[in-house]
């Protein structure tokens, strides 16, 4: 195996591709998508390659930690072409999985965000471990749920999806099962990547299918609150329940206003839809036109470069999105955007 941010090779009647950049947590970049790509385009056709399996380096944390926001925030200052560019290879790549003709089976044994979710969740078969640590944080930087959460997030039980992707809260080990997030979960992953190479799918034959969430005294909080029409509907319905409800209000004071009020109709928008390349296209038109913003350069500024926490978002509250402000991140691209960004 060589040194390669992509270890991609045939083991038995296995493809597999394991994450090779630990000291990002394997967050994925241009190179990456490009390899993860090329590999399941031969793959998907070849008659010795029964399935795939994507894992992380041995002895590495994380499994991918999402993908290169400075590089998408530096591109955004400019003129947003590399970040648009991005945009379409990592989603043609969660569209390219979704499709799959064969089982694709992600071994989630660490840190699951953004990118990271968008190379496991759309695949047929996700293993969560205790280690497993799941999240849509990308309101607290500027940004929106994308990768195709616009898909599967109103798509978990009850308003789950809502919740993860407003909030951005982190489901740790056996809740990644019980959400649906993982399809199986599994005490101690070391060696089952081998396993699966050595036996086939029946490796998975006696692992845990079904949990109980640790908050599940939650549920209906939940369920009431983030089902409300609106962000600042939510918000009401929280202030008014239990500590843990305020909370969660608390918690989505913080966060960008623009991206909630995005969050909100992508997801329930993407809840209506009946095909996957459409939410796909929906997410390219909201994050090619985001990333451009003096929002989400704020955001990455405050959590990523100068950590200091505070951001100062533009617009500063949710009364200062308008309907027409927040109907321009959603509305076809125009021919002008597209030769701008080189779609």
């Amino acid at each position: 195996m060589t040194e390669t941010s992509i270890i991609a090779r045939k083991q038995g009647r296995v493809g597999r591709l394991t994450l090779n950049r630990p000291n990002a947590l394997h967050a994925l970049n241009a190179d990456m998508v490009g390899r993860i790509t090329d590999a399941l385009i031969v793959w998907r056709d070849a008659t010795d390659v029964d399935f795939i399996v994507i894992d992380h380096a041995e002895g590495t944390r994380g499994f991918c930690a999402g993908g290169d926001v400075r590089m998408l925030a530096q591109s955004g200052a400019k003129d947003g072409r590399e970040a648009a560019a991005f945009f379409a290879a990592e989603y043609r790549l969660n569209t390219l999985i979704k499709e799959y003709p064969k089982p694709y089976v992600a071994l989630l044994d660490g840190v699951t965000m953004g990118g990271g979710v968008g190379i496991s969740m759309h695949g047929t078969h996700r293993i969560a471990t205790p280690k497993t640590l799941f999240a849509m944080p990308e309101s607290g930087i500027g940004l929106f749920p994308d990768v195709g959460g616009g898909w599967f997030l109103p798509r978990l039980p009850g308003k789950l999806g809502m919740w993860l992707g407003l909030t951005g809260a982190r489901l740790k080990g056996k809740d990644v099962l019980a959400v649906g997030i993982a399809t199986h979960f599994i005490e101690e992953a070391a060696g089952l990547a081998d396993k699966l190479c050595e036996q086939g799918l029946r490796a998975l034959d006696d692992l845990q299918t079904s949990a109980r969430p640790g908050f599940s005294d939650h549920l209906a909080q939940i369920n009431r609150c983030f089902d409300e029409a609106s962000v600042e509907d939510i918000l009401t319905c929280l202030d008014r329940g239990s500590d843990w409800a305020a909370e969660q209000a608390r918690t989505l004071r913080t966060k960008s206003p623009l991206s909630l009020k995005i969050a909100h109709r992508q997801l329930q928008t993407g809840e209506r839809m009946t095909d996957f390349r459409e939410t796909m296209r929906m997410e390219y038109r909201i994050g090619s036109r985001l990333v451009r913003t003096r929002n989400f350069q704020e955001g990455v500024r405050a959590v990523l470069i100068d950590r200091d926490n505070a951001p100062l978002w533009e617009p500063g509250n949710l009364d200062d999105i308008t309907p027409a402000i927040l109907e321009g991140f959603f509305e076809p691209l125009s021919d002008a955007e597209l030769t701008f960004i080189g779609g």
